[in-house]
């Protein structure tokens, strides 16, 4: 006769962050205090549907358990025993977790079925519901509170390991003063401790964008300050490990693979503490490098074609640089949403890879001289994408159709002036100058479009740019190339 034994707690965390621990079918050993250590077999990952974790309890009991089924959309999975020195026969068992009404509480339902041998039914349904299940309610709740409370009876914390209190030694590359690429310059310096509401985050891959040039200019002085005797550092976004927390975090822990983006520069390092509203977790799939190159000009992809461009089938869309980082994901998406894509690149070799990204007609200039072109190909431009700058200033107005919208994203050839009105009556134009910051000034903000276009790149409605990598200390020679008009696809710094 089969038993079956049923647990329900409520736990102190959004659904997300408990759901983040228990779908990695390897991660009991950190929180629960009857395992002694765990692994997977075969090197397969620890959410692979099929997977065989092998694990020693503290009473040294040895078991196998094979993941069956898990669902990221129902929050659930289900596994079983396939062998154990425990008389435990046709164990099956379900985690099921729902999001309690308030949104930052989460319904832990943990259910199993099991045969014993005769005269041990009642031992067994108590060590399942007991030892298993309430401790491991128990146990979670420490492990999701954090600080000296987070470890499980035993086992040393995190902070054991990294002293939140401590400063840990960092590299750092620094601008000193307004310049060309040159201005940029290694240095080592200490990482203080979080403080409140903030994570410090030990970064494994950074994205470099065109800001970033601004910004080493001296373009927008308000935004980074800089001396010799405050030199500031670059950087909008990048991707890494959690080290610690600080006080008032919830919802991360030590060891989260995150990436984050932010308005206050400084990412150019290899530990920075962050804002943890400003960090999104990273799916298993999306890797550190593809996040620092993805996650801010996908964004930025996603809310000019959503947002401003309002992109649909036969919109005719002219996109400058279609070879870069932001045009070859705003190229692609654009073809999906049934867009007339025309873009403009400066060589031959990028204007391949611009068509493999569904840019449609490509026009290769380095004069910026396109107008016509444009007019040719589609009878004008409903929408242009432009980081050129004011070199590009007359030939968008000339390119664009009647009542087109022009989104000036950059300035690469140097600041737009001023736009009197009298520029856009004409034709009846509209101008737009968005700042991406402004449509992740929450972290739910953020975590929607971030979650967007990690989907957007799974269904293939953008591919992955060629991702060029750097070492941290080669920053220089990447603003050099970058400036040079030289690169395809994104940057990336790895520390």
């Amino acid at each position: 006769m089969l038993q079956k034994v049923m647990r329900s707690a409520i736990i102190d965390a959004p659904i997300e962050r408990v759901w983040a621990v228990l779908r990695d079918f390897n991660s009991h050993d950190q929180w629960h205090s009857a395992i002694a250590a765990s692994h997977i077999e075969g090197g397969e990952r620890s959410d692979q549907v099929g997977c065989v974790r092998s694990f020693t309890l503290k009473d040294g009991n040895r078991i196998r358990e094979q993941l069956l089924t898990l669902s990221d959309t129902e929050h659930k999975s289900t596994y079983c025993i396939v062998e154990a020195t425990l008389p435990l026969q046709r164990y099956v068992a379900t985690v099921t977790l729902s999001r309690v009404t308030d949104g930052n509480r989460t319904f832990w339902h943990w259910a199993s079925s099991f045969a014993t041998p005769p005269g041990m039914e009642q031992e067994l349904r108590d060590t399942v519901a007991q030892g298993v299940y309430e401790t491991g309610f128990e146990d979670l709740r420490r492990y999701l509170r954090g600080g000296a409370d987070r470890q499980a009876p035993g086992r040393p914390s995190p902070q054991d390991a990294m002293p939140g209190a401590l400063p840990v030694p960092g590299r750092r590359i620094a601008l000193a003063r307004y310049g060309d690429a040159d201005q940029l310059y290694p240095q080592a310096f200490e990482v203080p401790a979080p403080g409140p509401g903030e994570l410090r985050i030990a970064q494994r891959a950074i994205g470099i964008n065109f800001i970033d040039v601004y910004l080493r200019r001296g373009w927008i002085p308000s935004m980074l300050p800089v001396s010799s005797a405050a030199p500031g550092v670059l950087g909008m976004e990048a991707a890494g490990g959690v080290l610690d927390v600080g006080p008032g975090v919830s919802g991360f822990l030590p060891g989260d693979r995150v990436a984050y983006l932010g308005p206050v520069p400084g990412a150019y390092c290899s530990v920075r503490c962050v804002p943890a509203d400003q960090v999104v977790r990273l799916p298993v799939e999306i890797e550190d490098d593809v996040a620092a190159a993805l996650l801010l000009k996908g964004i930025t992809a996603d809310y000019l074609l959503h947002d401003l461009g309002r992109i649909g089938r036969g919109t005719r869309l002219l996109v400058h640089a279609a070879a870069g980082g932001v045009g070859l994901l705003v190229c692609a998406w654009a073809s999906r949403l049934g867009a007339v894509v025309v873009g403009t690149v400066s060589s031959e070799e990028k204007a391949r890879i611009a068509r493999e990204h569904g840019c449609e007609h490509v026009i290769v200039t380095r004069d910026y001289r396109f107008a016509d072109a444009v007019q040719r190909a589609a009878g004008g431009a409903d929408v242009v994408i432009d980081g050129l700058g004011d070199a590009a200033r007359e030939e968008n107005i000339a390119a664009l159709a009647r009542r087109g919208h022009w989104i000036s994203l950059g300035q690469a050839s140097g600041p737009l002036a001023a736009l009197p009105p009298d520029a856009l009556v004409g034709k009846s134009l509209s101008f737009s100058r968005p700042v991406v910051f402004d449509y992740v000034a929450t972290q739910a903000q953020l975590a929607e479009r971030a979650a967007r276009v990690w989907r957007a790149l799974a269904d293939g409605a953008i591919r992955l740019p060629p991702i060029e990598r750097f070492a941290l200390d080669s920053a220089a020679r990447a603003h050099a190339k970058l400036e040079a008009r030289a690169t395809i696809g994104a940057l990336v710094l790895v520390p």
